[in-house]
């Protein structure tokens, strides 16, 4: 039989590698979030998934428009490569009934059977203070976001179902310093990825931050939008003051008008929201809302009203990555045009019932990774 002896270049190659083999032998496997995160990607994510119950349909609700329902909120994944300066890029998508909402009002559709949507998608440049941005992004405008994650409430504010919730275009963000920052941008108006009017929509805004726990946001978009193929005006502010590590008070209004034309008769609206947010121990947290909406020309809700609800949400976080939220709201109008349609069982006909006020209980479990 033949003998397999090693030749003087392999032994000396194995004697070079032998410190290294060994010291990889000793050394941890690197996870996959490791991996990405030494070469800059970052990737973070959620499930929120919710039941919730109302006294009617959930009228003026952004993102719970059922009755008695189960759901899948969101299920997101961000990934981003963005670097403090030069090129990066960021994608954010999101799965379930809320995409679903947010793809109809993209789209201009009354209603998306289309459960998937890619909320932001955008390249960045990034040179000294300034930022350049181009792609979809969601708005600077309110108080609340799409993500449950950023929001303290289970359901989203009478000025957000007001509000645009994305936008694509291009975007520039100059920071002077810490303190202060100036926004400027043009996009295709409010939510829509691809329209084929040549109006186009000019995003204005500024971040003002005086004090580590007063902040300060302004911001204004102004266009012709293209479905009503007329001018719309939106102007928004949020002020956020710490007044402690465990309370804090926030204040948002919202003054909006669309101009009249062939297509709609227009409309002007404006409103107010406040919250307090209580960090009651460790586990616990408390959260109240309290808006009033007046769309006194119908433009909003399809009648001239004033709009007014309170909630309050309890969250309890069992672990850093979870949060059960638990929520009361009741929403009031002076017309009655909350409405709840049900099938009769004795006809089988499908009846519907207006009201001046509903109400909602809700549960809802949060997990961020």
């Amino acid at each position: 039989m033949r003998r397999l002896v090693p030749t003087l270049p392999v032994l000396a190659t194995l004697a070079a590698l032998g410190p290294a083999l060994a010291h990889a032998a000793d050394s941890p496997v690197k996870t996959l979030a490791e991996l990405l995160a030494s070469s800059g990607i970052t990737t973070s994510g959620y499930i929120a998934a919710s039941y919730y119950t109302s006294s009617g349909g959930n009228t003026f609700h952004q993102f719970d428009t059922a009755h008695d329902a189960f759901q899948l909120d969101q299920a997101g994944l961000t990934v981003g490569y963005q670097p403090k300066q030069g090129f990066g890029a960021v994608v954010d998508m999101i799965a379930g009934s809320d995409a679903k909402i947010v793809n109809a009002a993209e789209s201009a559709s009354a209603s998306s059977n289309n459960a998937f949507d890619v909320l932001q998608g955008y390249l960045q440049y990034v040179d000294g203070g300034l930022t350049l941005q181009a792609g979809k992004f969601t708005t600077l405008a309110g108080a609340e976001v799409i993500a449950p994650t950023g929001d303290t409430n289970f359901s989203r504010s009478l000025l957000f179902y007001a509000e645009p919730m994305t936008h694509t275009g291009v975007r520039a963000t100059y920071a002077f310093s810490s303190a202060l920052s100036v926004i400027v941008g043009l996009n295709n108006g409010w939510n829509y990825t691809n329209v084929t009017s040549g109006s186009k929509t000019v995003e204005l805004g500024i971040a003002l931050n005086p004090t580590s726990s007063l902040s300060l946001t302004a911001q204004s978009y102004i266009g012709n939008d293209p479905i009503d193929l007329a001018r719309r005006t939106l102007i928004d502010t949020v002020v956020t003051y710490n007044a402690t590590a465990a309370l804090q008070f926030v204040a948002s209004y919202d003054w909006g008008r669309q101009d009249a034309s062939a297509v709609t008769a227009g409309g002007e609206w404006s409103g107010v929201a406040a919250y307090v947010n209580y960090r009651l121990s460790s586990r616990w947290r408390v959260s109240l809302r309290a808006e009033s909406l007046d769309d006194r020309n119908g433009f909003i809700s399809g009648t001239a009203q004033n709009l007014k609800e309170g909630t309050v949400t309890f969250g309890y976080d069992p672990t850093s990555d979870f949060e059960l939220r638990i929520e009361g709201r009741y929403d009031t109008s002076n017309r009655p045009t909350f409405y709840y349609a049900h099938v009769d069982a004795r006809t089988g006909r499908t009846l519907t019932q207006y009201s001046g006020h509903q109400s909602e209980l809700a549960l809802q479990g949060v997990y961020s990774f």
